[in-house]
């Protein structure tokens, strides 16, 4: 009998030793590793550079809607889906795949007639439906925008322009920004009577993507549009910003 409950408690023990060994383990494996500090025996040299890279944009993004209004709320809206199918066609048949093409505004609004000392005066209702519309190829959006403006579109903004694939050339604004870097230090140890020894880190701080200025077409505008609209790409520039940090002995 003493042998049995001896045995039972080794069993005992034993188990709670594997328990506490375990969860010992995963609180080991839960703590942060240590970031690694490299140490120098000469002068460490902060510096910040930045590389750049032009593009022609490939990608026009233009919003593209109708306005309509009417004394009813569903006079409204089924004019605006009349003639909003009929420019959802008309980029269709321009070849303007379903997938660059998306909804970005639908709105309905009452519209009032306010005199002095009186109570406003419902007057009808105005519905909006906007679509975005990525173009991609810029040579082509301008007639496409006339096209529909002809199938009844009358707000137009835009265009963005962007670059569809930008890594290229942000990997190239890299490669300038570390030889920039690099020529930097070298600058600066030459000045201190010193030598480059090694680059310790290298990180990428800022990339800067072209801001794009939006011009918005009026529906006056666009309804004079039919002499010919013309999108110009021109260039943008990509940069690329790194941190570096170098050894000088």
């Amino acid at each position: 009998m003493r042998r049995a409950l001896r045995r039972r408690s080794t069993q005992a023990l034993t188990a709670a030793l594997m328990i506490g060994a375990a969860a010992f383990a995963s609180a080991a494996q839960a703590q942060p590793t240590a970031a690694i500090a490299q140490t120098i025996s000469g002068t460490r040299l902060d510096v910040s550079a930045t590389g750049e890279a032009t593009r022609v944009p490939d990608i026009a993004i233009v919003n593209a809607g109708v306005v309509t209004r009417a004394a009813t709320a569903r006079a409204a809206l089924e004019q605006n889906a009349a003639r909003m199918e009929r420019v959802r066609n008309a980029l269709r048949r321009a070849g303007i795949a379903d997938r660059d093409i998306q909804t970005s505004n639908i709105s309905l609004n009452p519209e009032y007639r306010y005199v002095e000392n009186r109570a406003p005066q419902l007057t009808g209702y105005t519905a909006s439906n906007q679509v975005s519309v990525r173009f991609r190829d810029i040579a082509k959006t301008g007639d496409i925008l006339d096209a529909l403006v002809a199938e009844g579109a009358n707000q137009i903004n835009g265009p963005s322009l962007t670059i569809d694939e930008p890594e290229e050339a942000l990997n190239e604004a890299r490669t300038k920004a570390l030889a920039a870097g690099r020529a930097r230090a070298e600058l600066y140890a030459r000045a201190l009577n010193m030598r480059v020894v090694r680059l310790l880190s290298v990180s990428e701080g800022v990339r800067d993507y072209p801001r794009p200025m939006e011009v918005m077409m009026s529906a006056a505008d666009a309804r004079g549009a039919a002499v010919g609209t013309k999108i110009d790409p021109g260039e943008q520039k990509l940069s690329v910003t790194l941190g570096m940090v170098f050894e000088l002995q």
